[in-house]
């Protein structure tokens, strides 16, 4: 037993004391959580998100009731916000003299580049369209261009959506043509609310911790295997009573420890730094983070023995490692990748792990079955230790 633990020292010690492994081990897992977490944690709640959208009035009865309403409303969004937040939408309009189709053709430039999420177009004509009975087959009175393939833009059209239909409400009700009791009797139940959806950092938090277990399998194993016999130390083992076995012990017990390390840090981070609210004190979350622990150290034996030298090692990780952990819902939802790509979610085992951890703990709903969330896994366990164990060389001359 003592010389398994020795193993797992020297492993957590070589690992503490090369700056490059202390980075991307310990700091650089902390490092994205704060990141990820200051940028993208403020999103969605009020009046931390503002929208960069354009109005265009081609309209040229100018003082219609109509447009000069809608143009009115947008700027009042555009321009109210309560003490210390940001308005809703900031606001494009043409200045004085400018010629407005040149102003139109920039904007749609904008919305098209994503710098911008949406540009409406008052149509000339609009005011007299709006407020007559046009038939239903006429040219829209106002025109909303958006970026499809944006998020932000559209959750910019969806607002604008709302805003419209109000200020047809409200110019309906001024024309005495609305009537309250031709609409539909609904009944509004709410099924949660907003203060209990899980903040970002509450999504983010699990991921990181997944991606550090990850990069510690994928490189941390290969690297105290493969460096050790291209420098010949495991030849130095091999004529003492030592037994690969028990080396494997070794490297797995300081692969656990140094996971262990990992785990504390970014919880400690995330937990009293970035406020963070999930809780892993239970059976589950543990076993489920033993089980990613155990499948990024088989991964790290299998490129092991795929590796002919350490630097090859190394490259296969590196080739591996973006995929595999922005393709797995690590860091943002994943459900709107084409067709191509869920294929790569489908097969990589840090998906299943990141969404099995999730739902232990409680932070939205499972994607997948639980367990199929462990089959996975355990698949990938037992493929990458049966090829390790035929294809692994312990000795360069070997």
């Amino acid at each position: 037993m003592k010389d398994i633990l020795q193993i797992a020292r020297s492993h957590v010690v070589s690992a503490i004391r090369e700056r490059i492994t202390l980075f991307w081990f310990l700091i650089f897992p902390v490092f994205l959580l704060v990141i990820l977490a200051l940028i993208f944690g403020q999103v969605g709640e009020e009046g931390e998100i503002t929208f960069q959208i354009a109005l265009a009035n081609q309209d040229a009865v100018s003082s219609s009731f109509a447009s000069a309403m809608i143009e009115s409303a947008f700027v009042e969004v555009s321009s109210s916000a309560a003490p210390g937040k940001e308005p809703l939408f900031r606001l494009r309009r043409p200045g004085p003299g400018e010629d407005i189709e040149a102003f139109i053709e920039a904007q749609l430039l904008a919305v098209r580049r994503g710098r911008l999420a949406a540009l409406i177009i008052l149509d000339a004509g609009s005011g007299e369209s709006l407020t007559t009975d046009a038939p239903s087959e006429a040219a829209p009175a106002v025109e909303v261009h958006y970026s499809e393939g944006n998020a932000a833009s559209g959750m910019a059209v969806s607002i604008i959506d709302q805003i419209l239909a109000g200020i047809d409400r409200g110019m309906l009700t001024q024309a005495g043509a609305f009537d309250p009791g031709a609409s539909i009797p609904t009944h509004k139940a709410y099924v949660g609310s907003a203060e209990d959806e899980a903040p970002y950092v509450d999504f983010l938090l699990p991921g990181i911790v997944v991606m550090g277990f990850f990069m510690n399998g994928l490189f941390g194993i290969p690297g105290a295997i493969l460096f050790a016999r291209d420098q010949r130390v495991l030849r130095r083992y091999w004529v003492t009573p030592l037994t690969v076995p028990r080396f494997l012990a070794g490297i797995s017990l300081g692969h656990l420890a140094l996971c262990i390390l990992q785990f504390a840090l970014v919880f400690v981070v995330g937990r009293f730094a970035l406020g963070a609210t999930v809780n892993f004190a239970s059976l589950s979350a543990a076993l489920v983070l033993l089980l990613a622990a155990a499948t990024f150290m088989a991964f790290g034996f299998l490129i092991a023995s795929v590796s002919k030298t350490a630097n090859s090692g190394m490259a296969i990780a590196n080739i591996l490692n973006m995929p595999m952990m922005f393709l797995s819902g690590l860091f943002f939802p994943i459900a709107g990748l084409p067709g191509f790509l869920r294929v790569i979610v489908h097969v990589n085992p840090v998906s299943y792990l990141a969404d099995n951890l999730r739902a232990s703990l409680e932070v939205g709903a499972a994607t997948y079955a639980p367990l199929v969330s462990i089959l996975v896994p355990v698949a990938w366990i037992l493929v990458s230790s049966a090829v390790a164990a035929w294809r692994l060389k312990w000795d360069v001359g070997r």
